[in-house]
């Protein structure tokens, strides 16, 4: 096989939670220039319908749903419809996420368990509900956005969010237990640790400690839109058919440090 068909998602069909904004829509554009078709889902359906219309303009089929991911109706229905639409679903990207910034004994514990249901909750849920098509057809691949903040700790003058923090540490865990559990299956489960890229989400924490965190980035720069495409389409791509419960950092060296 060609290098370059190790890479192409022609006929693929992905569901991508959260991705009418930030790393996820930067996700789906680099699977719609890959070939697949795209399923974007998120809460606020309208940013989703925004940037699938823009995706169509590459030649590719997609899909806009209304999805909150903690909702187990909701995440039926995406697969549902997902399966009408295309007939299959062969990869999965788990990126809807929350955050709430606060020091440990300030912490709402309403919001310890909002971010815990998105990031970690509806991580399962979505992975559950999509095995049901994945198993029989016995193959798969599942890409968990997970995060450095959640290999260990942070300097709270840096980022002050130990929800964040322990629920992505959760999800790095989740991967590699899923991996186990469904390798059998020719199901392959990753995860992604970005850094600290310029997105809504991330915005407030790199303003507050810019200068903190490019000292402890060996590349001296913040991610942009073009970064994370590459690891995603791999992950999602024929090209790791023989990787399964890692996790692919991509965040400047930040780790290393």
């Amino acid at each position: 096989m060609h290098v370059m068909e190790l890479f192409n998602l022609k006929g693929k069909t992905a569901i991508i939670t959260g991705g009418g904004r930030g790393l996820g829509a930067q996700i789906a554009e680099g699977f719609a220039e890959a070939g697949a078709n795209v399923v974007l889902c998120s809460r606020k359906v309208e940013a989703c319908q925004e940037v699938a219309e823009q995706l169509e303009a590459k030649g590719v089929k997609t899909l806009a749903l209304a999805c909150d991911v903690t909702n187990p109706q909701d995440v039926k229905n995406v697969v549902e419809k997902t399966v009408e639409a295309f007939g299959t679903i062969d990869i999965l990207v788990n990126n809807s996420g929350a955050s709430w910034g606060a020091t440990v004994s300030e912490m709402p514990l309403e919001a310890w368990e909002k971010v815990m249901a998105v990031n970690v909750t509806g991580t399962f849920l979505m992975s559950q509900a999509v095995g049901e098509v994945m198993i029989p057809q016995n193959s798969g691949k599942i890409i968990n956005i997970a995060s450095v903040a959640g290999l260990g700790g942070i300097d709270p003058k840096l980022m002050d969010a130990i929800g964040y923090n322990t629920s992505k540490g959760a999800v790095i865990t989740f991967t590699k237990d899923l991996a186990a559990k469904w390798g059998h299956h020719n199901i392959n489960v990753n995860a992604i640790a970005p850094g600290f890229f310029l997105t809504k989400m991330s915005k407030a924490v790199i303003e507050h400690g810019q200068e903190g965190l490019l000292a402890r980035t060996p590349l001296k720069r913040f991610g942009t839109d073009e970064d994370l495409k590459g690891a995603a389409l791999f992950l999602a791509a024929k090209a790791s058919d023989y990787v399964t419960g890692d996790v692919v950092m991509v965040d400047g060296g930040m780790h290393a440090m």
